[in-house]
């Protein structure tokens, strides 16, 4: 074969891959349509691999990324598939630079037997070392089932667009995006794939590259303050993107940018912090613990519904060492107090709003116990006992459980107002931005059950 014959098969090649929809994909994510791509003639049994890779700019970040594709054999899963996908994983470790997972496939090459399990074993483990050290984001464009899906979510974020389809169920069952987000297992739900891309980018601009560095501060416009949304009082104007938002109600978890800065935000949402919320707030601090985000709480509940859940959120906030900021919103008694704001929480600051009501008790235990026989002598002769037992409590809780009495004690360290809020969290995270934490030699906690 001449050269001049060899220069055209190669750009022939080359115009097969570049117009495939996982090379239009990527093209969409990076920087101006332009990526190195990696192994871009490597093979599988029927011809070219069914997955495009390769390293971009995205929003002038660094970063890797595979789209699975459709256009090759339906991107099934095969040995040279998950080669590829290894050599991704291996090149994002010893760079330090985040991971973008694109899903669509048929499933896995039946015919390839055994090494099809070696496969998707392989990246899963890939992935799973890799958790912690980049971020991970998994988009899931098109059909993502059996193993396939647990390997997407896998990633710290998934995104999934209405029209995809995620299960672990090989019959297809449970797989609607409605169902993924309600189950907690979708992240973002987008109407289409221009947009989730979109909030791809977006998502890895406010990501630190990995483990050991810090996310760049960006442009921001003032908070809302007159928004009755109060986690739109304290974050940046437009920088809000909420995670989860149709699992565990009773919390939302927000990432958002403070004067610029990356910051995680974990409100509470009901006065009852049921399982699905403590859980879901647990894993988010786990995730901006590990790339060092500092977690502000914003905290309004009075109790917790579920016991195991609200020991995983505690040990969540426990073992996290980035900054963590706590403002009482409103009441957080107990065990709520305890685990998300007070010193098992390990919270760096702790503010509370004037009319906050903290206590180690319920305000109705509380008075109980520290009325004793009074209480009871309040209610006789009472018109409306019922009645009269709300206001005895809301007048003692009102007397007894200031936020002023915690203050006191050193367990707040400043009551502030509602307006004040923004200001005083960027002054406490301005002064944890160094903050550093050593920890005891062991290999992880093991009380996040």
């Amino acid at each position: 074969m001449s050269v001049q014959s060899k220069i055209d098969a190669l750009q022939a090649a080359r115009e097969e891959v570049s117009a495939s929809k996982a090379h239009e994909r990527l093209a969409k994510l990076f920087d101006d349509g332009v990526f190195t791509e990696i192994d871009s003639f490597a093979r599988s049994s029927s011809g070219y691999t069914e997955v495009v890779a390769g390293r971009g700019n995205i929003g002038g970040i660094g970063a890797f990324a595979y789209a699975q594709n459709p256009d090759v054999s339906g991107g099934a899963m095969s040995k040279a598939q998950a080669a590829k996908i290894k050599k991704v994983f291996d090149l994002a470790l010893k760079t330090g630079e985040p991971v973008v997972s694109i899903f669509d496939s048929i499933g896995g090459r039946i015919d390839e037997g055994s090494d099809l399990l070696g496969a998707y074993g392989d990246v899963l483990r890939y992935s799973s070392n890799l958790s912690g050290v980049v971020p991970q984001i998994s988009v899931v464009l098109g059909n993502c089932c059996g193993t396939q899906a647990l390997i997407a979510v896998s990633g710290d974020i998934v995104v999934m667009t209405g029209k995809a389809s995620l299960t672990i169920n090989t019959d297809g069952s449970d797989a609607d995006a409605k169902t993924n987000a309600a189950h907690g297992v979708a992240h973002i739900v987008s109407e289409d794939e221009d947009k989730a891309i979109e909030k791809v980018r977006g998502l890895i601009s406010m990501l630190p590259s990995n483990n050991l560095d810090y996310a760049g501060t960006v442009e921001f416009d003032d908070a809302e303050a007159s928004s009755d949304d109060i986690i739109k009082t304290v974050a940046d104007g437009g920088s809000c993107i909420e995670l989860q938002s149709e699992f565990g109600k009773s919390m939302r978890t927000v990432l958002a940018t403070v004067e610029g800065a990356t910051v995680g935000i974990a409100a509470s949402n009901d006065k009852v912090i049921d399982g699905k919320g403590a859980s879901k707030a647990a894993r988010f601090i786990r995730f901006c613990d590990a790339f060092g985000i500092p977690v502000v709480t914003l905290l309004d509940a009075e109790r917790f519904s579920c016991i195991k859940s609200a020991a995983k959120l505690s040990s969540a906030y426990a073992e996290a060492t980035t900054a963590k900021v706590t403002v009482i919103t409103g009441d957080a008694f107990g065990a709520v107090y305890i685990a998300a704001a007070g010193t098992g929480a390990a919270a760096d600051v702790t503010y509370a709003w004037a009319g906050a009501s903290i206590s180690a008790l319920a305000p109705e235990a509380a008075a109980v116990i520290n009325l004793g026989d009074d209480f009871g002598g309040k209610l006789k002769g009472a018109a409306d006992p019922k009645a009269e037992r709300a206001r005895v409590i809301a007048q003692f809780k009102e007397e007894n459980l200031g936020a002023d009495k915690a203050a006191a004690d050193g367990y707040v360290q400043d009551i502030i107002l509602p307006e004040e809020t923004r200001a005083k969290v960027i002054a406490a995270l301005d002064m944890l931005s160094d903050k550093r934490v050593s920890t005891l030699p062991k290999k992880h906690n093991n009380s996040f059950i």
